[in-house]
């Protein structure tokens, strides 16, 4: 069975509105809100750490668990400048960008580094599929790709990272779910060039 998606928005976990309304409570200086926003938080974290790995070695392996922790603790100190549900899920999906490129980075120039292919991130709902070793040049691309046009990358994170649907990312975004689905067409075939150039030939 699939993972649910993270964040969707008619889910139960967290209720449509309840991230928002803590997220006002804490910008207003209730400390208690955090302690009420932050096992939402990581609940979806997990559920997009599982959505997006794919272990081939067990033993050699990012653990959805390790992902989650990361992005925990990256996610914790943003958390007071995210204004609303929207701009909380973009956070979040930076976030697990952030760790999973961090990872790769650390596995690249250890001695352990010829392991790291062994990790699969896929999303197969969205048709993307990488190594763990291909996270970096992602990354880079991802930047390059913003160069060319800011939006794109930012709907790779929300469909690729954080596993929304076209309908959920598009409300974050503000957009219209056909404009992702043109967004997300344009921005996989873009990064397929940049990361696989010698199969274009």
């Amino acid at each position: 069975m699939p993972s649910p998606s993270p964040l969707p928005s008619g889910s139960p976990s967290p209720e449509r509105g309840v991230v928002t309304a803590l997220l006002a409570r804490l910008q207003g200086g209730d400390s208690a809100a955090e302690a009420e926003l932050l096992p939402l938080v990581y609940d979806d974290l997990r559920r997009a750490a599982e959505a997006l790995l794919r272990r081939e070695r067990p033993e050699h392996t990012l653990q959805p668990t390790d992902l989650v922790h990361e992005g925990y603790l990256k996610l914790v100190g943003q958390l007071p400048n995210a204004t609303d549900r929207q701009h909380f899920v973009a956070i979040a999906a930076r976030a697990m960008r952030q760790v999973l490129v961090d990872h790769a980075r650390r596995r690249a120039s250890s001695k352990r580094g010829s392991n790291v292919a062994h990790v699969r991130i896929t999303n197969a709902d969205v048709g993307l599929d990488v190594d763990l070793s291909e996270m970096v040049a992602l990354d880079d691309a991802l930047t390059r790709l913003g160069a060319r046009n800011p939006r794109l990358p930012r709907v790779v994170e929300l469909r690729f990272f954080a596993g929304l649907s076209e309908e959920e990312t598009a409300e974050v975004l503000g957009i219209t779910a056909r404009t992702v689905q043109r967004d997300w067409a344009t921005a996989r075939a873009w990064l397929y060039k940049e990361l696989y150039p010698m199969s274009n030939q």
